[in-house]
């Protein structure tokens, strides 16, 4: 059995898959990202894990100490040098052995969409980032944070939405759809309120300020020509994310590339058709593929490739039959 555990703001996801092919057993537990202002701490990464390799185990009617291997791709994950022996050893005191690997969760991404294989994923949920592998080598490149960073991801659409809707108000930008799409979603009683809204109600709350960004896509969908120009720009920057990792991965002139993405960013058409061009403008290996497997089971998967003994052709083929039956 080989153990996917696939960290996150709001949720933690496990998975136990079989050399098979088979899932024996899934759960879910509270989200591990500990950087959170909601959060309290480091310490819930360890009670979080606890809870879902128990639950993950209790459904497959296994102990930890028959997990063969296991990966966790843990929100943060090497951004605080000074964190990692703790969330490197949270695990043992979960499992009882050491046959297990941490990552940065973007890790789980890139071995659910391409099944662990050679290429690039490109993330863009609340952030954004990509992650790839060639010939055993692997780079991250983006995930600087909202602050400064995580370009064509959903908190920074969502940012820039706000900042035309307060052009729009102010008349700096001829008014579009988007100003009463905003104004709907968020019951402003003027626009005014929206300073109210975000920085009084939420506490500029990366997650609540995200969420509005498919009220930019439904923007973009009325006709507004500022809302689509984000989402255009959004494409593009993920795309230099690809390009950047494809450079840094060194691949060969004519050598193809497989890109493949995740996140809920990508649900929107426009996103995906404006990454989509902007990839072949760059760079004539791009091979962009629809994700595979989801990440969880994609870190199940990359557990399996770290013990050496990876699931063949057959196995991956049940695995996929089996998460389109399940509609992931």
């Amino acid at each position: 059995m080989f153990l996917g555990v696939d960290g996150g703001g709001t949720k933690t996801a496990f998975c136990l898959v079989g050399q098979d092919g088979r899932i024996a057993g899934r759960a879910r537990t509270a989200g591990s990202y500990y950087f959170s202002q909601a959060s309290e701490g480091i310490g819930i990464v360890e009670r979080a894990l606890r809870q879902g390799v128990e639950a993950v185990c209790a459904e497959a009617g296994i102990e930890p100490a028959g997990i063969a291997y296991a990966f966790f791709g843990l929100p943060g994950y090497g951004e605080a040098p000074g964190d990692l022996p703790v969330l490197d050893a949270a695990p043992r005191a979960v499992l009882g052995h050491d046959r297990y690997t941490c990552d940065n969760d973007t890790v789980c991404g890139w071995a659910g969409s391409l099944g662990a294989a050679d290429g690039i994923n490109v993330l863009s949920g609340t952030g954004s980032m990509t992650y790839g592998e060639r010939s055993g080598r692997g780079v991250r490149v983006g995930g600087w944070g909202e602050l400064f960073g995580d370009e064509g991801s959903a908190y920074w659409i969502a940012v820039r939405g706000l900042n035309a809707f307060t052009r729009m108000s102010d008349g700096r930008l001829p008014e579009g759809p988007l100003a009463d799409v905003l104004r709907r979603r968020l019951s402003l009683t003027s626009d005014l309120t929206v300073i109210d809204v975000v920085f009084n109600r939420w506490r500029g709350d990366r997650g609540e300020i995200a969420a509005l960004s498919p009220r930019v896509v439904e923007a973009a969908g009325l006709g507004d020509a500022c809302a689509a120009a984000i989402l255009a720009e959004a494409g593009r920057e993920l795309a230099l994310l690809v390009d950047t990792t494809r450079e840094r991965l060194g691949f060969e002139p004519g050598e193809p590339v497989p890109v493949s993405y995740s996140g809920g960013t990508f649900g929107a058409e426009a996103v995906l058709e404006a990454f989509t061009r902007e990839l072949k403008a760059l760079h004539a290996g791009y091979e962009l593929r629809r994700p595979l497997y989801e990440p969880v089971v994609g870190a199940a998967l990359y557990a399996a490739k770290l013990a050496g003994t990876p699931l063949d052709r057959v196995a991956l083929d049940r695995l996929l039959t089996a998460g389109q039956g399940e509609g992931e």
